[in-house]
């Protein structure tokens, strides 16, 4: 089953002046409102899309690149304004590949960013080397899934990324960066992070049979577990061994994190079907609205942002009000 991109239609239900307190907003988020929430013609869609290269966080993203092509200098790092998160935000915010802003600093990326120290076999070099060029990616199939979710998604060759990603796949359909550790079950939050390149990977048109398999396989293992329960006991994980983030507590941006609204998104996304296994995850979803019909911002995950990009943790969230809404617009329409 190949992934597909479908029309959004309007979300049944809900305050009209919430669509518009998301369309009186920055581009980057008004033109996915427009699209995914309201019935506007195509044209008008792209016309506000256009918007978020020269007028928008996405403008103010692009104007933080360095003339090495980084940002904040490195290909990643444990904040949030590295490369490779910045890259993340420009793909989430939806600026257009094909725009001339987009291109050219992609192709800064391209030719100019490093892994340092990982050598195109995976091996380790050591600091003063310098290593696979960045959509090349490195070992970390969280951080690979990442680096690939936004290389596909601007059109770059990531096929390293991929073959290594369908290499790690776990026997219970996941993925683990601790499996070079030695662990043999699958962790929510690489599988999110390698399931949204797998897609990206398929929406650019250069899918074959076998991310397919391996992707679907993936989406499996989320929906086994009903997108936040433990397969063995059946138990809800309130918490996140690794990192202690809270798989029902929304956050924006989730870089590596896993929670429910991200998982819903991207099986929305990928044009799945919904079944009784992601009820009770959209009933989570539902609860969570306050009386204006905004869903708040829960989870701030500290580090240096790049750009504000959302309000203030337990304020109405913009970001997470779009994605549960389209979530929501999903589901009804695919009961």
């Amino acid at each position: 089953m190949m992934a597909s991109n479908p029309p959004e239609q309007a979300a049944p239900h809900h305050n009209s002046s919430v669509i518009e307190w998301l369309l009186d907003s920055d581009p980057t988020i008004h033109w996915q409102a427009l699209r995914d929430l309201t019935d506007a013609p195509a044209e008008e869609v792209a016309a506000a899309r256009s918007r978020v290269a020269t007028e928008s966080m996405g403008a103010q993203l692009l104007a933080l690149q360095g003339a090495d092509g980084t940002w904040a200098g490195v290909a990643w790092n444990h904040g949030w304004n590295s490369t490779m998160h910045v890259l993340t935000l420009l793909r989430e915010m939806g600026l257009d590949p094909a725009s001339d802003v987009a291109q050219r600093a992609i192709g800064k990326v391209r030719d100019h960013v490093r892994w340092p120290g990982w050598d195109w076999d995976g091996s380790w070099r050591g600091e003063d080397f310098v290593g696979n060029p960045f959509f090349a990616g490195e070992v970390e199939p969280c951080i690979n899934g990442q680096v690939g979710a936004s290389g596909a998604y601007f059109g770059q060759d990531i096929q390293r990324i991929i073959d290594r990603l369908l290499s790690e796949q776990l026997t219970d359909g996941g993925w683990n960066c601790e499996a070079e550790n030695g662990s043999q079950r699958s962790s929510f939050n690489t599988t999110i992070c390698v399931l949204e390149a797998l897609l990206e990977y398929e929406l650019a048109g250069a899918s074959s049979t076998a991310v397919t398999e391996a992707r679907l396989r993936g989406q499996e293992y989320l929906l086994e577990r009903h997108l936040f329960r433990r397969r063995s006991t059946g138990e809800v994980i309130e918490r996140d061994r690794r990192s202690d983030a809270g798989f029902t507590r929304f956050a924006f941006p989730t870089w590596w994190h896993y929670d429910v609204l991200r998982g819903l998104d991207y099986l929305r996304k990928a044009g799945a079907t919904p079944d009784e296994r992601v009820a009770e995850a959209i009933a989570l979803v539902e609860a969570k609205h306050d009386s204006d019909g905004r869903w708040p911002l829960e989870t701030r995950y500290p580090g240096t942002m790049p750009i504000e990009v959302d309000a203030d943790e337990g304020q109405p969230s913009r970001w997470n009000t779009l994605r549960a809404l389209r979530v929501l617009a999903w589901y009804a329409r695919g009961k």
